[in-house]
């Protein structure tokens, strides 16, 4: 067991209160990490503002990148000094969901992630929760094995932590979840982080519109950096508009809010038989209404794709791959790396739409 300092939230709506923690020795099947850079994701927001409920007190954080310190007697794969992206969605590698390449939705992963004893605690042994089992706001932290990918030289931790949940939430979306096609159509609602990451996977994807829709303008202007080929200012009439831009809905819409307003936008602007992909998580208690007589006879198809939908360690690697070779771009996407300390005036910094995606340095 080690101290060390971590950010923990201990009441909803409150400032990050940052103290020493105790971190276990990692389990056969775990690797202890030295944190160095987290990304700030609206998810963690959901959280820290009481939209989503969590368990206090807790360490939030997930979009997270460091170097291995210590491994655990099973761990064949890593080893100390290794620079790895992590990933939420451990996976047991066994189960039905697993083993037909959907990991995301493993049906063992409360016992993958249930542990003898507790991964973080107080100095008076009151313990300390982990949002998604990771906890990444601290300066050292425990992860599985497979749920670490390692990452070359070439890519710095500071954009590398980008894979670990926007990136492989927005393109695992386009690929995985939708799966789109060359050539079709696209509407991306929400153009903050996922959303970015998201137009980014329609263009690898070679969509042949992509159309990038928010409120601020700021934020479509950035949209067409990733590849937006229209942009509509989501204040407008968006179904109108995207019909007066491509004579037609489009092929497939993505839903980056996690609202049901946006939602509905979402199935709005669909033509016939087109795919609504939701991937902004909404607050607790958001339900849904559809159109159902329009939704019957027009064969519009809702999906969810939650993580990327697919196989974590092999996307991230993958796209890992892509920004080396300059077709993913992650530098364009960090507006700016903080120091630890101020992780709360980043998450105050995120409400402009001149932030796509703030990063933390955990090392200074």
């Amino acid at each position: 067991m080690i101290t060390t300092e971590a950010a923990v939230l201990t009441a909803v709506g409150e400032p990050l209160e940052f103290t020493e923690i105790l971190v276990d020795d990692p389990e056969p099947n775990e690797v202890r990490l030295a944190v160095s850079n987290v990304g700030l994701c609206h998810s963690d927001l959901h959280y820290m503002t009481g939209t989503v409920g969590a368990d206090l007190p807790v360490v939030v954080g997930h979009e997270v990148a460091g170097v291995v310190e210590s491994v655990g007697s099973a761990v064949t794969t890593l080893r100390p000094g290794d620079r790895v992206v992590g990933a939420l969605t451990p996976s047991c590698g066994q189960c039905r969901n697993c083993q037909v390449g959907h990991s995301t939705q493993c049906q063992r992963i409360t016992q993958i992630r249930q542990r003898p004893r507790p991964a973080f605690q107080l100095p008076d042994g009151r313990v300390v929760h982990r949002l998604g089992d990771v906890g990444a706001f601290s300066r050292h932290t425990l992860m599985r094995e497979n749920a670490l990918v390692k990452v070359a030289d070439e890519v710095g931790l500071h954009v590398g932590c980008l894979l670990s949940c926007c990136i492989i939430t927005g393109v695992g979306a386009v690929f995985r979840g939708a799966e789109v096609r060359p050539g079709a159509t696209v509407a991306v609602i929400g153009c903050g982080g996922v959303g970015s990451a998201i137009i980014q996977g329609a263009r690898l994807a070679g969509a042949s519109a992509i159309v990038a829709v928010d409120l601020d303008d700021a934020r479509l202007a950035a949209a067409r950096t990733y590849g937006a080929t229209h942009v509509v200012n989501g204040a407008a009439d968006v179904a109108a508009e995207i019909q007066n831009l491509l004579g037609d809905g489009v092929d497939y819409s993505f839903e980056a809010v996690g609202s049901a307003r946006t939602a509905a936008t979402a199935l709005e602007v669909l033509r016939p038989t087109g795919t609504a992909c939701l991937v902004g998580i909404a607050p607790d208690g958001t339900d849904l209404k559809l159109p159902a007589w329009n939704f019957f006879f027009s064969e519009k198809r809702l999906i969810g794709s939650y993580m990327g939908s697919g196989q974590a360690q092999e996307d991230i690697a993958q796209f890992a791959r892509l920004y080396q070779q300059g077709r993913l771009l992650l530098d364009e996407m960090v507006s700016d790396v903080i120091p630890f300390h101020d992780v709360d005036k980043g998450f105050e910094a995120m409400k402009s739409g001149e932030v796509t995606r703030i990063v933390a340095d955990l090392t200074v």
